[in-house]
């Protein structure tokens, strides 16, 4: 980086806690950032916005020492800083919450919120003053009940998300970054850390957020900072600026309809299943799904939808009950429910949807190389061009169909996953939270392309957290609560509220 040039201060001739000025960065010919600058002051909540790819995560990671910026200086409390590594970033106080988890699954809450970070005298574990510092921690998150000595593999998502944030909590860290911290949280979770990011606020630390839903940003942040194409687009206080505006700034167009409507006339059933019970969830879930139908699946975390989508793909053990398609048993293996059509987009890409070390081509297209097969022989220039097209389609930003998987950001990671059930051409869809950490723009495309499947004839298992876009987008809703299906009804008869109470168990709301 450049010389250290002193950084601005504000109206009490104070600097700011953090400060970015210029950064930019590039990978090979790809230009990631480009003359970047931003203040977060103690006692403040920034709200970092973009689509995917617009260069959040490069930005975050100049911070935290994982990538060097090309150009551009950092300073905290007025002082430059420069890390050489994430270690030295933690050392002045920098802590990172990604959207992806980053524990050890076999080692437990404890060891995991206090890993590179143990108390120790003459080589000896402190546990017991670790053991302190960790219940002050889970206790901050009102989440007392989270056990240090259970295993993270026991835990849900949601319980994971929150050992990570534990561990920025035992950092005592002075500027924390939240990317997507609620994408895997229960309203009730979400409200519990808001609490503590506000406690946080006001004890003087400065917190950068990031998330893709608006209306947490509202809740939550003081100013804004918009990212698009590796510059800074806009920013302000959020006091008095639209939403309109901020998305406007995002995709660089006026987004006129978050929840574009595409036609569609639900037919005759295509999915029927009759009492499936798993291991331990779902249990006795029955349930039509129509062609050219969007059915929607709410619940709280834990309700057992994940499982019902798995147990539907043959992913994990049945106890009892079938799934019939057309009206036709299918046997309980995966590869039979391929092969009459259904597919599977996991809400866990890192681990099941995606092979991470693979191509987009190769992600796309080995669970369906017939279309490009001819005497045993894989004909790669057609395969490239199809994917393409694809990528056009899905808006993936990426170099070519050759590039990596893991080289690219989350919410593109998304769409590649999508496109491989576009490419599979399959009629009945299951899709397990799959606007997770996607943008405000690329969502807008999700539902159009949700819409435009039904409009086809396909069948859509759409399962999410988000009541609003199941509510706009979805034909019926089904609520599940504890593992069973406790109501299907039109989107029309339901409200938030009712899906809410009927997710909790309210008897009179089922």
């Amino acid at each position: 980086m450049s010389s250290a040039v002193a950084p601005p201060t504000d109206a009490r001739n104070k600097p700011p806690l953090l400060h970015m000025e210029g950064v930019s960065k590039w990978f090979g010919a790809t230009r990631a950032l480009h003359d970047v600058s931003l203040d977060v002051h103690g006692g403040e909540v920034l709200a970092l916005i973009g689509e995917n790819g617009a260069g959040k995560s490069t930005l975050m990671k100049v911070l935290s020492g994982a990538v060097t910026a090309d150009q551009g200086q950092l300073f905290i409390d007025g002082k430059p800083y420069g890390p050489r590594g994430p270690q030295q970033a933690r050392q002045a106080g920098v802590a990172m919450i990604y959207q992806e988890l980053n524990l050890a699954p076999d080692l437990n809450v404890e060891d995991n919120i206090m890993l590179g970070q143990e108390y120790s005298q003459w080589g000896w574990l402190r546990r017991r003053a670790q053991h302190q510092e960790v219940r002050r921690a889970l206790d901050l998150l009102g989440h007392p009940e989270l056990r240090p000595q259970t295993p993270v593999e026991q835990l849900s998502m949601g319980a994971q998300q929150l050992v990570e944030i534990a561990r920025a909590l035992v950092m005592r860290a002075r500027v924390i970054v939240f990317d997507e911290p609620t994408s895997s949280l229960t309203q009730h979770d979400v409200e519990h850390l808001f609490d503590v990011i506000r406690r946080l606020r006001d004890g003087g630390v400065g917190i950068i957020y990031i998330s893709h839903f608006l209306e947490e940003i509202r809740q939550v942040c003081d100013r804004y900072t918009v990212l698009r194409d590796g510059v800074v687009a806009g920013n302000g206080i959020l006091e008095g600026t639209t939403e309109a505006e901020i998305v406007s700034l995002m995709v660089g167009r006026s987004v006129d309809d978050l929840f574009p409507h595409v036609p569609h006339t639900p037919g005759e059933p295509l999915l029927e299943v009759n009492q499936l019970s798993g291991k331990e969830l779902p249990r006795d879930v029955s349930l039509q799904l129509r062609r050219g139908e969007v059915l929607g699946v709410a619940g709280l975390v834990g309700a057992g939808r994940t499982e019902l989508a798995r147990a539907l793909m043959a992913l994990d053990p049945v106890r009892k009950g079938d799934v019939k398609v057309a009206g036709i048993t299918i046997p309980q293996r995966t590869s039979a429910r391929l092969a009459r059509g259904m597919a599977l987009v996991s809400e866990d890409r890192k681990s099941e949807g995606l092979a991470l070390g693979m191509s987009i081509a190769d992600n796309t297209t080995l669970s369906h190389l017939r279309p490009f097969s001819r005497g045993g022989w894989l004909r790669l220039r057609q395969r490239r061009e199809s994917v393409r097209e694809l990528m056009r389609r899905l808006q993936i930003k990426a170099q070519s169909p050759e590039q990596e998987i893991n080289q690219l950001s989350g919410g593109n990671q998304q769409k590649v996953a999508l496109a491989r059930v576009v490419h599979q051409d399959a009629d009945i869809l299951l899709l397990d939270e799959p606007t997770r950490g996607i943008d405000v723009g690329t969502k807008a495309d999700i539902y159009r392309l949700i819409g435009e499947w039904a409009a086809a004839g396909k069948a859509v298992l759409f399962i999410s957290s988000y009541l609003p876009e199941l509510m706009a987008v979805c034909d019926r809703i089904a609520v599940m609560s504890r593992g069973e299906l406790r109501a299907v009804q039109p989107t029309s008869q339901w409200t938030e509220e009712g899906v809410l109470a009927c997710a909790i168990g309210a008897e009179e709301a089922a």
